[in-house]
């Protein structure tokens, strides 16, 4: 064949060549598109069946992935409420062994301290009986001597008031001799003086006449000499008077103070003599009795000591239980709290979820159940049994919340579905916008279009895109690549 085209070929002209290859290339334009629609043509059989089966494989594997989750989400939900319950019960067993044994030792501290101060009032009774009796015995010792002392004073008291008496009429008589001798003195001396003025005046009459000039001078000489030795004599015998009556005085005094005082030294001795013996006698008995007050001093002071120690020690025990109490109280009381306010939340958030909820999920709010009818009747059956273990009991409490389960398990089924969709939707998306971008870049001609490689671009019966175009016969053998034009999905999509 080729080589009869080659003499054909060789025989024509020019014209009838270039008419020729031109035939030939319309045949070939002819025969590549038959094949293309062909190849379209089982592309979109192929891409039929396929999108069939896509659409019946995702059902049943949205039902198995459902079931799947179904029981995996149940084992995690069962193991989830056994470690639950597991650790409820081993905080709720602590709790319990911190709390009776904060109560024993708060007995324990309670009866300790209880005989601590039992003892200590015995004691404290012991010490005011004694210092009451040494009261007592002073007090009468007190008494005793106050009694003496008392005697004493008015024995003393009654001899000061004699001597008194008696020294009073020894100076009343003294001053009444006195005045006497005084009284005599004083009447001679006038007489004396009488007399001899007498005489004076005698004489003066009989030689008034002859010494009267002369005397006159002489008289009032000697008067004022007279009066001033008069005067002077009543001043110096007035003094020694006041002196000696200021001795006298001063002498009886002195005497008297001296004969008191040598009564009270006498006394004072006895007194001396009497006390260093009655101290002798208190001070080896006080000796005794103090010896033994140390002793006992010392056994108490070392008793205190050691309670004192034992208190503190118990006290510091204590505390630092209180604290450890008041902190795992405090954060017991935190935890509660957020459980609190998580369960305010929840619902608040139900509250919430059930305004958004829709008819059918307020007419059937829980979803069916997968399990067979034998199935579902030994669970009825296990569940009206008595449970055996502690976990069952314990399980029996949280029967309460397997509609709320439930619902949250649709919920998240549901979430699950709908993110699913939402996967694909954007999947789709992505996939429309490409080839909007494919169909747009091949309708439009531009610089950076050409500079890109784009299958509807031929040149010379070329394209810049190496396009594996399988061939009928090995569809079975080879792979097999979807390609969908962007004409065709615009054309039965849009």
């Amino acid at each position: 064949m080729p080589k009869q085209a080659g003499k054909k070929l060789a025989k024509m002209t020019e014209e009838e060549r270039l008419l020729y290859m031109q035939q030939k290339l319309l045949e070939e334009e002819e025969m590549q598109k038959k094949k293309e629609d062909m190849l379209s043509q089982f592309l979109k059989d192929k891409l039929s069946k396929e999108e069939h089966n896509t659409r019946l494989n995702t059902l049943k594997l949205n039902e198995k992935w459902r079931t799947v989750m179904r029981e995996a989400k149940a084992t995690d939900l069962r193991k989830d409420i056994e470690i639950l319950s597991q650790t409820f019960e081993r905080i709720v067993d602590r709790k319990d062994s911190v709390i009776r044994a904060l109560t024993k030792d708060l007995e324990e501290a309670e009866e300790q301290y209880a005989t601590a101060m039992r003892n200590h009032i015995q004691n404290v009774d012991k010490l005011v009986d004694l210092q009451r009796s040494r009261l007592v015995l002073l007090e009468n010792e007190f008494e005793t001597e106050l009694e003496s002392l008392k005697e004493e004073f008015d024995v003393e008291r009654e001899q000061m008031i004699a001597q008194h008496e008696h020294e009073m009429t020894n100076l009343e008589d003294i001053m009444y001799a006195m005045d006497q001798i005084f009284g005599e003195v004083s009447n001679d001396a006038r007489q004396e003086f009488n007399s001899t003025r007498e005489d004076l005046k005698n004489k003066s009459l009989e030689e008034k006449h002859s010494l009267r000039v002369y005397l006159e001078g002489l008289v009032e000489d000697l008067w004022m000499q007279f009066q001033l030795a008069l005067k002077n004599y009543i001043d110096a015998t007035e003094d020694r008077k006041m002196a000696f009556e200021t001795l006298k005085s001063r002498d009886e005094k002195s005497a008297k103070e001296i004969e008191m005082q040598m009564k009270k030294l006498q006394r004072m001795q006895d007194t001396i003599a009497a006390l260093k013996i009655k101290i002798a006698a208190n001070s080896r008995k006080c000796e005794a009795e103090n010896k033994k007050l140390r002793d006992e001093k010392d056994a108490i002071k070392q008793h205190f000591l050691m309670q004192k120690s034992q208190m503190n020690y118990l006290r510091a025990q204590e505390h630092e239980r209180l604290v450890k109490l008041t902190l795992e109280s405090t954060a017991a009381i935190k935890v509660l709290k957020s459980v609190c306010a998580k369960g305010e939340h929840i619902l608040k958030m139900a509250e919430m979820c059930r305004k958004l909820e829709t008819e059918e999920e307020k007419v059937l709010p829980f979803y069916a159940s997968s399990l067979t009818p034998d199935e579902e009747k030994r669970v009825q059956t296990l569940m009206i049994k008595k449970p055996c273990e502690a976990l069952a009991e314990v399980m029996l409490n949280y029967m309460a919340l397997e509609h709320f389960w439930k619902r949250y398990n649709k919920v998240l089924l549901d979430q699950m579905v709908l993110e699913q969709e939402k996967h694909a939707l954007l999947q789709e998306n992505m996939n429309l916008r490409q080839l909007l971008k494919q169909y747009l870049d091949g309708i439009s001609v531009n610089e950076e279009i050409l500079s890109n490689l784009n299958p509807l671009i031929v040149i010379n019966n070329k394209t810049n895109v190496k396009m594996n175009i399988p061939v009928i016969e090995s569809v079975a053998s080879k792979p097999v690549y979807n390609v969908i034009e962007a004409a065709h999905i615009i054309d039965h999509t849009v």
